[in-house]
């Protein structure tokens, strides 16, 4: 037996053994299922496959929404050489010894080659470097997959020479199809175990999967094979099946990817647009999947004086409570400190006038302003500094009516400035009503007879324990 015969047995006897995902893998686009945006009739990978020219791609979309079963099907449908390679072993020797084999290939049969690479963002600036001459001469055809946002993870001469093909998560329906497919397929799929699955766990097979064809596949592998036949030899996937066979619910998420930066933003966002219903939702979501309570608890601090500000101080208190309630008893009792800070959030009024506020007092600052502190408003803590004017002419806000005197407390080349501007919401709306009432009021400018116009003792200089910490 020659040793082509053995190797075709192994491939024969490993593609029997392979996953059922991987058995079911399609080859050809019209068996595809889902990413109609990019395959469909008069699509741009569709017209490159009819015309015979792939150009270099990056396929960057979720786990299990086809990115490897898309690339084999561009190298077979075009007749071109595949050669499948993991960014986290592959090395730059590996990929000179595919690009010395590539100019071979085509220069004794005119063959091209297609260079997949798999999680390509896990490829460091010296590795895609080293592909970039080859990719630009045509030597090789590059497929990337990735499941992270490529405008970070690949460097820009390779996106220059490669086109961003977005790959969307499988709905519901196209799971279904695909779980359907494999029930029936007798040759690659299980129809030869004559399975079949309850309504009930169809459903929670194909929402657990989480839009992973991958994922639902090898549990439903797993499920009929764990299932025993009955006595007409049929098995049938009952819901504790299906639940066994997965464990738990597969979460995409990577706290230092995509996912994480996604999901904190639509959280801050729901709880910006006022719905509570939803921000309860992405902060279960973050939690399920493992994230650090406390940096959703930094994030809540953050939009409490961001996005709600003055218009309810106390969602500032709300938020540190959380913090300190998480940091206190941890997890899972902590989860509903975080949920009572999030609900709080959601459904109190809402304005960015303290965000704007100071924006534009440190726009104010960056751009140069470091005018002197006006003399009447320094502490004359030395006889010299009171010889020099420290301290003359301020007027004791206490010993005024309503506590409030008019007098100049920004520097000379700065008066009449406004940096807060309140709204009318919540909290802010006294405050609009207190503002005025000062702006336009004629405030008397000198004391009550007989009260003086200053403390007789200086105000404290400030100590180390009120300096504030720099932030980490």
């Amino acid at each position: 037996m020659s040793m082509d015969m053995f190797e075709k047995q192994a491939e024969q006897l490993q593609a029997q053994e392979a996953p059922l995902a991987t058995r079911m893998r399609p080859t050809s686009l019209n068996t595809f299922v889902g990413q109609e945006h990019i395959i469909g009739p008069g699509r741009v990978l569709r017209k490159a496959v009819e015309s015979g020219k792939i150009p270099s791609m990056i396929l960057w979309g979720p786990p299990g929404s086809g990115k490897t079963t898309l690339a084999y099907i561009l190298a077979n449908m075009t007749g071109a050489n595949f050669c499948p390679i993991s960014a986290v072993s592959a090395s730059v020797n590996d990929l000179r010894r595919i690009i010395e084999e590539a100019k071979g290939r085509y220069q004794m049969n005119m063959q091209k080659t297609i260079l997949f690479i798999d999680e390509i963002h896990r490829f460091n600036k010296t590795q895609q470097d080293a592909v970039l001459p080859y990719v630009e001469d045509g030597t090789i055809t590059l497929i990337g997959a990735t499941t992270e946002n490529p405008s970070f993870e690949v460097t820009s001469p390779l996106l220059s020479r490669s086109r961003v093909m977005p790959l969307r998560p499988l709905n519901d329906e196209q799971i279904q199809v695909i779980l359907t497919r494999a029930l029936k397929d007798t040759l690659r799929g299980l129809g030869h175990l004559n399975v079949e699955v309850a309504p009930e766990a169809l459903g929670s097979l194909i929402t657990l999967s989480n839009h992973d064809a991958r994922i639902a596949l090898n549990t439903l592998e797993i499920a009929a094979l764990s299932t025993p036949p009955d006595e007409q030899g049929k098995r049938l996937i009952t819901l504790p099946t299906i639940e066994d066979a997965l464990q738990h619910r597969a979460l995409q998420y990577d706290k230092n990817g995509d996912q994480h930066y996604d999901l904190i933003s639509a959280l801050h966002k729901s709880m910006r647009g006022s719905d509570p219903d939803a921000s309860l939702y992405w902060l279960a979501r973050m939690l399920d999947a493992g994230e650090d309570p406390l940096y959703i608890a930094r994030r809540l601090v953050r939009f409490a004086s961001e996005d709600v500000g003055m218009a309810d101080p106390q969602a500032l208190v709300i938020a540190m409570a959380a913090q300190q309630a998480v940091h206190f008893i941890g997890l899972p009792e902590g989860n509903l400190s975080l949920a009572e800070a999030v609900v709080y959030l959601a459904t109190a009024p809402k304005s960015n006038s303290l965000y704007e506020a100071y924006s534009r007092a440190h726009k104010e600052v960056t751009q140069g302003s470091s005018e002197s502190v006006p003399l009447h408003l320094r502490n004359p803590v030395t006889p010299l500094m009171e010889d020099m004017g420290y301290g003359k002419g301020y007027k004791y806000a206490h010993n005024y009516p309503d506590h409030f005197v008019e007098q100049q407390n920004l520097p000379s080349r700065l008066q009449g400035s406004r940096y807060y501007e309140p709204s009318s919401q919540g909290y802010e709306k006294q405050i609009l009503s207190r503002l005025k009432a000062w702006w336009q009021r004629n405030i008397k400018t000198e004391p009550p007879e007989g009260e003086p116009s200053a403390p007789e003792q200086a105000e404290p200089e400030p100590t180390e324990d009120d300096s504030p910490e720099e932030n980490s």
